[in-house]
């Protein structure tokens, strides 16, 4: 398979391209060995979310700093896609540096203890990568990040892998170029065998574009040997995806000597990872920064820094022609359940916002205003409350989804208010009362727009219009009814 992720311009990067398991430039024929950086400084907040690709003055300043280390890919976790970052991403295009972006966040993102996939992610998601896709130099999308991080939390893997699924048919439905999107995970020595497995096996639509470990096990002077990173290479021997360190720069001795890198890049690595991403760039409270960023603007550079800058100059990863490679690798099988692997290949459907609003019109009882604007004795959401006590009254196997099972209700994707609505009205058509839908307030009788009922679940989204993630989870198709971690 070979896929072009980067398109031409005047001042464009060279294409980069998937063939088999590896990163090839599509002009040079070279592979490609990612030299990333993690770049999420947390001082340029607004509205609550970081984003470092909206600050045009501090790009221009790292971009040139990273470039000096040789960095050929940025790796950010969070943006406010609602921002401008044409600067930024010129800025380090022109330094010669692609970006690797993560586009589910702290307020965007799938839960590991209580797992959902709804329309308010997949609009955000999808308002992500309309936000990012027209630039050159994206190189791809990371669906999630460690949402399952030990076997207590398996199941949410059911979800991010629907997400991806998600994600790369939107791509290709809506775009001019491909895009990969792909997986980052944890070292969990229960799961990671399994895991890695689970995102790349199925059918190619639902498979991961590549797949990147979070390592972190070479701390100090170790080696390739003691430090585990021999073991994780063989277990990636035979993978049927580009695999990389989508982090690595164990803290544990400092200053960091990042000695890992002339084995990541030497001949004991490279026929099985493409590279990997360096943790982090700005020194954060959690003290894994190259450099200092002090109040005034200026930067310290730092011992972690000078000492990347004299291993990442020794490097010269070998690796193959694209014209003289052409192995490929057959997808895994997907893993069985275990005690410690409990995550179901039949993953959850795709968010329709058509669905939502469908089975809301079709309502004669429905959750009113009230019930978001009130706050519950305890300070709890009044939604969550009322969703939580009519769950317990009528039935909700419509509503919810299990990741372990396999099995998803009709309408679980809607948001909780379109549930409580749901729930709402098969109470009130079990009372058939005049006050069936009182709820203190909480329930708006409402006339039925449609009386199609059985059909709303079979409506597709909508693709080929642009995402809108102006709605918080707990607005709905309701409100159309008239009187609706890091380190």
């Amino acid at each position: 398979m070979l896929l072009a992720y980067a398109t031409s311009s005047v001042y464009a990067l060279n294409n980069i391209v998937i063939k088999g398991t590896k990163f090839f430039d599509s002009v040079t024929k070279e592979q490609f060995f990612i030299k990333g950086v993690a770049y999420q400084p947390r001082g340029h907040i607004k509205d609550n979310t970081p984003d470092p690709l909206a600050d045009p003055v501090s790009c221009a300043r790292d971009a040139k700093m990273m470039a000096k280390l040789g960095t050929n890919v940025l790796r950010v976790y969070e943006v406010d896609p609602k921002r401008n970052h044409d600067e930024c991403m010129k800025s380090f295009e022109d330094a010669g540096i692609y970006l690797l972006l993560d586009i589910a966040t702290p307020h965007f993102s799938i839960n590991r203890r209580a797992p959902e996939y709804g329309v308010h992610l997949y609009n955000a998601f999808k308002t992500t990568v309309d936000a990012f896709a027209k630039y050159n130099n994206l190189f791809a999308f990371i669906a999630g990040n460690e949402v399952t991080n030990d076997r207590t939390n398996t199941p949410a893997s059911a979800f991010v892998k629907g997400s991806l699924r998600d994600i790369k048919a939107y791509i290709k439905e809506t775009k001019s170029r491909d895009i990969p999107v792909g997986y980052a995970s944890n070292d969990d020595e229960y799961i990671r065998d399994v895991i890695k497995d689970y995102f790349v096996c199925g059918e190619p639509e639902v498979q991961a574009d590549f797949y990147g470990v979070n390592l972190y096990e070479w701390c100090g002077d170790t080696t390739y040997e003691k430090s585990g990173f021999k073991d994780r290479t063989a277990e990636y021997a035979n993978y049927s995806k580009p695999v990389f360190l989508s982090e690595y720069g164990c803290n544990l001795v400092t200053p960091r000597g990042f000695t890992e890198v002339a084995a990541l890049y030497g001949p004991e690595m490279t026929g099985v990872w493409s590279g990997g991403v360096v943790y982090e760039w700005t020194q954060e409270n959690n003290r894994y920064g190259l450099v200092q960023v002090q109040s005034s603007g200026d930067v310290e550079i730092m011992e972690d820094y000078t000492n990347l800058l004299n291993q990442m100059a020794k490097t010269n990863p070998k690796g193959v022609k694209m014209d003289d490679y052409n192995e490929q690798r057959a997808p895994p099988n997907c893993p069985p359940m275990t005690k410690n692997w409990k995550a179901s290949t039949v993953l959850p459907p795709t968010p329709s916002d058509g669905a939502c609003e469908c089975m809301v019109e079709n309502l004669e009882c429905v959750a009113s205003d009230q019930v978001v604007s009130t706050v519950g004795k305890t300070g709890n959401s009044t939604l969550g409350v009322q969703l939580d006590t009519m769950c317990g009254i009528v039935s909700c196997g419509e509503i919810v989804s299990d990741g372990e099972k396999g099995t998803y209700g009709a309408f679980s994707f809607c948001s909780p208010r379109d549930k409580l609505s749901w729930l709402y009205n098969l109470k009130a058509k079990e009372l058939k009362t005049s006050t069936s839908c009182g709820y203190n307030g909480f329930g708006q009788e409402v006339t039925p727009r449609r009386f199609d009922l059985q059909s709303c679940a079979t409506i597709p989204p909508v693709l080929d219009k642009p995402a809108d993630d102006s709605n918080s989870p707990a607005q709905s198709s309701s409100t159309n009814i008239s009187g609706r971690e890091h380190k």
